[in-house]
């Protein structure tokens, strides 16, 4: 359980039911079979009534599309928050060799000289220091919690600018001491994971290099505080973030009536396949009818095989394909992992626990696999040449027959010819392994054959992909459901333009 940052009474924490309570578990089918006569009454419209369909493009006001923006950037944020358990606030960090960086440090630094410069003359002047004490305060007292009435107080007492003023213009200001008394202060509101930085900040002796630290530390407490809300509140967000991201998706469609043209082609190019997939009679466990929840599951999986540098992502999947990017690599690293498995095996017969000796070695030689330098046939070259020293050490260790040339080259080739695309042993475990999330999406199946090595890191992805496509298909099914109907059920679908 989270600690909270400040130290005093801790609020309740909210409790809400998760995405599921808060929406319904209906599926799309349910969703298509209500819409297939008149339409479901709160079904949004995906067009305005008043905007024809073969009206000309129109100019959108600079207002309009800040609007527009700033809407669309909030419906990201709380996507963010629900689906990614991981999610907080992070303070930017410029690259050291970046002109902000650089920028940034004359800056600072100009400024921290000007306050030694006036600290430094006799008598002292304090215009700096003073706005600085204000600030400090006021970050103090954003810090504090409704609870915290005496903390308040006493901040509020000893930080009264208008006596540090007075002491100030007579001489009687004590930088050091105001400085004690406000490390004390955050070392009570700071959370444990600040504590080494509080005990640096207690180190320091000159005005100067304390206030630089102060501000530094406080800056971390802020969104130390800002992730523990976050965390505090999202039951409630799960419960309302599908409401309100459906509601800026609509106002968003409602000065864009164009923007679902590519979701539409996703769905038609999904319903393609799943047609031709069923008439082929293929792809393991698979309905007979076509439905669209199986159109959707198919567009969903597509997604995990999309062209990176696609224009034509569908709009409904936007907030979601970074993620489903990295997926997608994620598989391509298992399926190249465990075609190298699966061919040393083929070719040597060897052991299960063999097996996870080969799969760390081929999993540390794959690290990178996403790098733009990284070269494939390089590091392939480099496992077969590894496997080939574990085969022959496992084999020495068991006493067993040595490994003959002609089999060392017959594995060295097979290992190195994964590297191309339409390689069998690739496809096959590639086709497997969609086969395997698509199904899990719906309805569960055994592990197909040659997975067993990379069971665990499969699942991971397809728990990590239903998470993302329940929540979507909750914030979007109305919109799926309209379009689906009209593609499934034309006689009767609504107009989904």
């Amino acid at each position: 359980m989270d600690k909270m940052p400040n130290s005093e009474d801790r609020p309740p924490a909210v409790r809400g039911s998760e995405t599921e309570r808060a929406e319904g578990s209906g599926s799309v089918l349910n969703e298509v079979s209500t819409a297939g006569g008149q339409g479901s009454s709160d079904m949004p419209a995906l067009r305005k009534p008043d905007v024809p369909s073969s009206s000309p493009p129109r100019l959108v006001p600079l207002t309009e599309v800040m609007e527009i923006a700033n809407g669309v950037s909030k419906m990201v944020i709380a996507h963010e928050i629900v689906i990614n358990s991981n999610f907080q606030i992070r303070q930017p960090e410029p690259s050291e060799d970046s002109l902000e960086s650089r920028v940034k440090e004359v800056v600072h630094k100009a400024f921290w000289d000007s306050l030694q410069s006036q600290l430094s003359k006799t008598p002292p002047q304090y215009t700096h220091a003073i706005k600085l004490l204000q600030e400090v305060k006021e970050s103090l007292l954003s810090l504090l919690l409704p609870a915290h009435t005496r903390l308040r107080a006493h901040i509020e007492e000893v930080l009264d600018m208008e006596l540090i003023q007075q002491q100030a213009r007579h001489g009687a200001l004590s930088l050091p001491q105001l400085a004690r008394f406000i490390t004390a202060t955050m070392a009570m509101l700071c959370a444990p994971v600040r504590d080494q930085d509080i005990n640096r900040l207690k180190g320091l002796t000159q005005p100067v290099p304390i206030f630089r630290e102060i501000f530094r530390v406080l800056d971390l407490m802020k969104m130390d505080m800002a992730n523990f809300t976050i965390r505090s509140l999202k039951p409630h967000l799960l419960q309302q973030s599908i409401q309100y991201e459906r509601g800026q998706f609509q106002q968003f469609l409602d000065k864009q009536p164009n923007a679902l043209d590519n979701t539409k082609t996703w769905l038609k190019t999904a319903a393609a396949e799943t047609a031709q997939s069923l008439a082929a009679g293929s792809g393991g466990y698979r309905p007979t009818v076509l439905s669209p929840t199986l159109v959707l599951n198919q567009g969903y999986i597509n997604l995990l095989q999309w062209e990176a540098d696609s224009n034509t992502y569908p709009e409904t999947m936007l907030m979601d394909r970074s993620r489903l990017q990295e997926l997608q690599q994620r598989l391509t690293y298992l399926k190249l992992v465990a075609s190298v498995l699966l061919v040393t095996s083929n070719v040597l017969g060897v052991q299960p626990g063999f097996v996870d000796k080969l799969k760390q070695v081929t999993a540390a030689l794959l690290e990178g696999l996403h790098h733009r330098t990284f070269n494939l046939e390089e590091a392939l070259l480099a496992i077969s040449d590894q496997v080939i020293k574990e085969v022959k050490r496992s084999l020495s260790d068991l006493q067993s027959a040595p490994l003959t040339n002609e089999t060392e080259f017959i594995l060295k080739g097979q290992i190195r010819s994964i590297a191309q695309t339409d390689n069998p042993i690739r496809t096959l475990l590639g086709n497997r392994m969609v086969m395997y999330l698509r199904d899990a999406l719906s309805c569960p199946q055994p592990l197909p054959g040659g997975l067993t090595p990379v069971q665990a890191e499969l699942q991971d992805v397809a728990s990590a992909l239903g998470r993302v496509v329940h929540h979507n298909s909750l914030v979007f099914g109305p919109y799926y459901c309209s379009i689906l109907t009209k593609l499934l059920l034309p006689e009767c679908g609504t107009d989904s333009r």
